[in-house]
Order: C-alpha cells, then sequence, then structure tokens
C-alpha cells in the first residue's frame, strides 16, 4: 500500500425529511481510503469494526473499492451511527461513538505499514476517544520519520466537552504533521478567536511543511513557510450533496502528489508553484465530482480526467 488512512469507520444517516435518514458507508478516513482507491492508488485502512451488520457492511465496502483491510481488526462492541441534518445553512451531527469497536482500537503491536507506504492520514472523530486516540497518535509517532503524515481534525463541535484541552490536544497533532488539512469552520474552531493567517502561520512554523485551507464554493488555499498563499477556486457544478467533498479533496491531493514524486516530506517544500496548483486543481475536480452525487460517492480517475478535459475545453470554471 502507497496510501494508509487510520481512524473511524461509521454509518452516516442524512436526514431526508420528517425524521427519515438515508444510511451510507462513512467516516471521514474512511471517506479519504475509498477516494484514494478510486483514484487508482494502493490504499490500506487501520481501524477496528464490529461484527455487527453494520461493520460487515462497513468491511465489505471497504473490499469492494480495493482498499486493503489486512490490518482491520475486528471487535464485538457496536459500529459508531452518525445523523446529520441539514438546514440549508449549516449541518447537525449527532453521534453515537462511545463504546463502539473502532473507538476501542488499541492493537498491541501497533501494525507495522509497509516499507512502500508513502503516506500515512489520520484525524477526525477517532481522537476524541480513549483508547483510539492514544493508539492512532503512538502509530502515528512510531512512523513519521519516513511516512508523510496527513492531519485532518475534522472538527465536531457537538462532541467535544473540553474546547481548550481539544485546541492544546489538536496542536500536538499538529506539531507532527507534514501536510495540514482544514476546512474553513475547522481553522476558525481552532484558532479560536485568533486572525486565521496568522494561526496558520503559527502553525506550521510548529512543524507542517504546508497547510491547506478549503472554503467551499470559494475555493481553497495552500499555505507554505515564507510564501504567499496559494489561491485555487472551486468548480462551480450543480451540487446534491457536500458529504465526503473535503476528504475527497484530501486524497485527491495525496493521489497528486505521489503520481507528480512528491512522497517524502521535504518534496512538500520543494514542489513549485505551478505544480501544486495542478495538484490541487485535480482536487477540487475531485471534490467538485463528489459533490454532484449524494452520499460520500468519490469519482475514479478516469472520471477526474474527463472532467477536466471537458472543463478545459470549454472555459467552464
Amino acid at each position: 500500500m502507497r496510501v494508509a488512512l487510520a481512524g473511524e469507520a461509521l454509518i452516516d444517516f442524512a436526514g431526508i425529511g420528517e425524521m427519515r435518514f438515508q444510511g451510507y458507508c462513512g467516516g471521514s478516513p474512511l471517506n479519504t481510503a475509498v477516494a484514494a482507491a478510486r483514484l487508482g492508488q494502493a490504499t490500506g485502512y487501520i481501524t477496528q469494526l464490529s461484527t455487527d451488520l453494520f461493520g460487515v457492511r462497513l468491511r465489505r465496502h471497504l473490499e469492494e473499492n480495493g482498499v486493503d483491510t489486512r490490518f482491520v481488526l475486528s471487535h464485538c462492541a457496536p459500529t459508531t451511527l452518525a445523523f446529520v441534518e441539514h438546514d440549508g445553512e449549516q449541518s447537525r451531527y449527532q453521534f453515537l461513538a462511545r463504546g463502539s469497536a473502532d473507538s476501542l482500537y488499541a492493537p498491541d503491536p501497533l501494525p507495522e505499514l509497509p516499507a512502500e507506504t508513502a503516506f500515512l492520514h489520520f484525524g477526525s472523530v477517532s481522537l476524541l476517544l480513549e483508547p483510539a486516540a492514544s493508539s492512532i497518535t503512538r502509530l502515528v509517532e512510531r512512523h513519521r520519520s519516513r511516512v508523510v503524515i496527513v492531519f485532518d481534525p475534522n472538527v465536531r463541535p457537538t462532541l467535544i466537552e473540553n474546547a481548550d484541552a481539544y485546541r492544546r490536544r489538536c496542536a500536538e497533532w499538529i506539531r507532527a504533521c507534514h501536510l495540514l488539512k482544514l476546512s474553513e469552520e475547522d481553522a476558525a474552531y481552532l484558532a479560536g478567536h485568533g486572525d486565521l493567517d496568522s494561526a496558520v502561520a503559527a502553525w506550521l512554523e510548529s512543524g507542517p511543511r504546508a497547510a491547506l485551507v478549503t472554503h467551499g464554493a470559494r475555493g481553497l488555499r495552500l499555505y507554505r513557510r515564507a510564501a504567499a498563499p496559494l489561491r485555487v477556486p472551486a468548480f462551480r457544478v450543480p451540487v446534491a450533496d457536500t458529504i465526503g467533498a473535503g476528504d475527497t479533496l484530501t486524497a485527491a491531493t495525496i493521489v497528486a502528489l505521489i503520481e507528480r514524486g512528491a512522497a517524502r516530506a521535504e518534496d512538500l517544500n520543494a514542489l513549485s508553484e505551478p505544480d501544486w496548483r495542478e495538484v490541487l486543481t485535480f482536487a477540487a475536480a475531485a471534490a467538485a465530482l463528489n459533490c454532484m452525487r449524494p452520499g460520500a460517492d468519490p469519482p475514479t480517475r478516469r472520471e477526474v480526467g474527463e472532467f477536466l478535459s471537458a472543463s478545459c475545453n470549454s472555459a467552464g470554471r
């Protein structure tokens, strides 16, 4: 596997009106894993799945999408369930996660990633509950010297019991990563009342080589040390759903970096601005395609290529 991802695997129940919900296989790291696999990179997942009916479905979803499950453990505890409703402006979440199989992830010994692994992605709800949070943190520390670490906090404020304690812990995870990816909302929450640009600059000084902040329909910004932010616009598409868009963007960024030979932490500094723009344009296209379909449904490598070709021909950005 070239790309490894660690974190929760859950069932997303999206509200469809009048207390009715449609279920999807989800979890931010799982969505990212599926997206990376569909985009053509050998991808593996690290988690613990329940043996209940939801866990069986999640394992099948990973395997059907070509994700390597050699490091996926089994446990009799229930699957994490997440409910989300959209009111037109924001999303409201309700998680049933405490005591779930993925939250109890605590392998002994920790898995040793294959020599060919180049990227390890972690983050999200899995870092809010023990023992999974500490297990994943140790996994990152164990492999940081030889793989590119990607951290996506995917902040869910309703699940955070102590905001200050969470921000302090996130600061540790940010220092441990090489590529930091946040949504605009994530960044604002972690920055508290501070200026966003100043907060990102401070995070970069603490460890990461680059930081990627997404702004929804307004595109995204790449921050690097001693360089002006690089702005990349979003593609204008009819939106069916935004679930999984950020995860797809993260996966596509990783895939595009690998395809350009940027598979080491130091490569993130050496990559030129034109190359970064190509990487992030590819990522924005993949996210746009995901938004055109309900649920987290990342595109294939061929679909992204066709979309980019059509967009260039029609100048539809």
